[in-house]
């Protein structure tokens, strides 16, 4: 055993922390996708995943986020790289404005991106046949198992370890690809989803790197995937769908009125969003070393 872990330490940093984060992940994950796919087939009048995920997922923060349980030897390991660190009211604030930013600047980016490429349209999600509070208590824990899981492996687990070998830009590069590799199953994501991820990532990766906490991008990753969740349902269709129908590529009218504004936008709030996170980035520094 001593022997294999030494050869486990000389493997690179970047390699053990995506070996790491993606047993972290398949750890939180895989469960609840087997629970809600077990939840359709018996007994869907009552959504008894979502509590029995309840329980798991309080389990697994007990384990991989706070670092209790067995072996003792990685108690303080699980929660340091976990990065679930506390913040006081005044970061909080500055990460979730900081955040909502960055979120409205990739509705923007894909609005553009539209007239750009193709996107394809994401399937309509056919959920007459279940009652409405399952399908509610679906969205819900699936929404707070992604916040928690991915957060935890991918901003905490795998960019943490990356970021403090090859700072931070490294770190949320390889943390984007993943975070698309990871979504590859769904029928309608390909490459030219590429650019969503790695903004995603770089909006809950920057907000890890300028906090050293995941618990701000786990609440709007959570938020996000809610209400993206809720308005496919009520739309039929997800959130870079922003018109019914798709407007024609630019490539085919030019840049007219509509994609000019929508250009301007994103930049004006990308430009926003950067101002912010380098406002929390100082703001939480400040707080940082005034508590050593």
């Amino acid at each position: 055993m001593g022997l294999v872990f030494q050869y486990w330490l000389r493997l690179p940093v970047l390699v053990r922390s995506v070996v790491v984060g993606g047993i972290a992940s398949i750890a939180g994950s895989a469960p609840w996708a087997l629970l809600v796919s077990a939840n359709t087939r018996y007994w869907s009048a009552f959504p008894w995943a979502a509590p029995v995920m309840a329980i798991y997922l309080w389990q697994y923060w007990r384990y991989v986020v706070r670092g209790w349980g067995w072996p003792g030897s990685t108690v303080e390991a699980r929660r340091t790289n976990a990065r679930a660190n506390a913040l006081s009211g005044d970061i909080w604030g500055l990460a979730i404005i900081a955040g909502v930013l960055g979120l409205v600047g990739i509705l923007l980016l894909q609005g553009v991106l539209g007239r750009i490429v193709t996107l394809p349209q994401q399937r309509d999600v056919n959920v007459s046949q279940y009652p409405v509070s399952t399908a509610v208590a679906w969205v819900v824990m699936g929404a707070v198992v992604a916040g928690v899981v991915e957060e935890t492996s991918l901003r905490g687990y795998v960019q943490g370890p990356i970021e403090q070998r090859h700072g931070p830009v490294v770190a949320i590069l390889v943390t984007g690809v993943l975070f698309g590799l990871a979504h590859v199953t769904h029928p309608e994501i390909g490459v030219v989803f590429l650019p969503y991820y790695l903004s995603a990532a770089a909006v809950y990766g920057g907000l890890a790197y300028a906090t050293n906490s995941t618990l701000p991008s786990m609440v709007l990753h959570a938020g996000g995937n809610m209400l993206s969740a809720f308005d496919l349902l009520a739309r039929g269709r997800s959130e870079w769908q922003l018109e019914s129908a798709p407007r024609p590529l630019i490539w085919q009218t030019g840049p007219d009125a509509a994609f000019c504004a929508a250009l301007v936008a994103l930049i004006v709030v990308t430009a926003l969003a950067a101002r912010a996170y380098v406002a929390l980035r100082e703001a939480a520094r400040s707080v940082q070393g005034s508590e050593r």
